[in-house]
């Protein structure tokens, strides 16, 4: 499903020099498996998920999920592949702050073309149980709430994998707890591979497998 080879990630630096970011990471996880990405911050765990999503090109090093190799597909290509085929939840939960909840997950099943975006809406709402604050403003919910909008935008075109950056790291414990155990309900649910970027050991702990990364390279797992 997953297959990492080689990950190498450059930046430059103001001094001129290349700064290396991840080096050489491998990583092979199978369909419908999850894992944990874990480091101190600046260990690259952001950008590994950023290359992952094709939101940013390794320097080295090639990205395959579902069997297609991101780096041979176009810039048109690469958006409508991860509109279908990837999900995304970040700590930021990303709501367009003057659309309703219903809205805000309506236009990411249009984006992903799906034929009935609002019928999909609606039911990506209801599994995240929220069917009743469906015309609520982000403003007008909880931040748990507001994280299990972006979770019902991230799921609504059932992608085959979701690719989540501390998505529980805004809230308090209690709304952490509920939101990380709908993730992995759904995951669950809906055989999604699951990876996860987090701080937090006692979740990782529940997921299948942990990868640790530090100054750039993987030192575990």
């Amino acid at each position: 499903m997953i297959r990492l080879s080689g990950i190498t990630k450059e930046f430059p630096s103001p001094s001129g020099e290349r700064l290396r970011v991840l080096v050489g990471v491998d990583l092979e996880l199978s369909e419908g498996g999850s894992i944990a990405i874990q480091g101190p911050s600046g260990s690259g765990k952001s950008t590994l998920l950023g290359i992952l999503a094709g939101l940013e090109q390794p320097t080295l090093g090639t990205v395959e999920i579902s069997g297609v190799n991101l780096g041979e597909l176009s810039e048109r290509d690469l958006a409508k592949f991860r509109a279908r085929k990837q999900g995304f939840v970040f700590q930021a939960f990303h709501l367009l702050q003057h659309f309703s909840a219903l809205q805000n997950v309506t236009i990411g099943a249009e984006i992903a073309g799906l034929k009935e975006p609002l019928r999909s809406a609606r039911e990506a709402l209801a599994r995240v149980d929220l069917a009743d604050r469906l015309e609520h403003l982000p403003g007008q919910l909880s931040g748990g709430e507001c994280q299990r909008v972006a979770i019902a935008r991230a799921i609504v075109a059932r992608p085959a994998v979701l690719l989540c950056d501390e998505p529980t790291g805004s809230l308090d414990p209690a709304n952490a707890a509920r939101v990380f155990d709908l993730l992995l309900d759904l995951h669950q649910d809906l055989g999604t591979t699951l990876v996860l970027v987090t701080h937090d050991p006692a979740l990782s702990a529940r997921m299948d497998r942990r990868m640790r990364l530090e100054r750039g390279r993987v030192v575990e797992g």
